[in-house]
């Protein structure tokens, strides 16, 4: 596996829950249905989002009302 710098555009959960305000388990059940952006793994337990990734979800859900 390779590593991938957090300077990359990557994002923790817990800023993850500011930009899209729903629970953990929501955003981890959204995940498993692949209605969300996948994790990357940067570590042996940790996760992180592609910022990228979560606002084009974001500007989609937006672009949809």
């Amino acid at each position: 596996m390779a590593w991938v710098p957090m300077s990359a555009g990557l994002i923790r959960l817990p800023e993850l829950l500011t930009l899209v305000p729903v629970s953990a388990r929501t955003v981890w059940r959204w995940c498993r249905a692949r209605k969300f952006p996948a994790p990357v793994r940067i570590g042996g337990r940790a996760v992180a989002w592609d910022r990228a990734e979560v606002d084009a979800w974001i500007a989609a859900r937006k672009g949809e009302r």
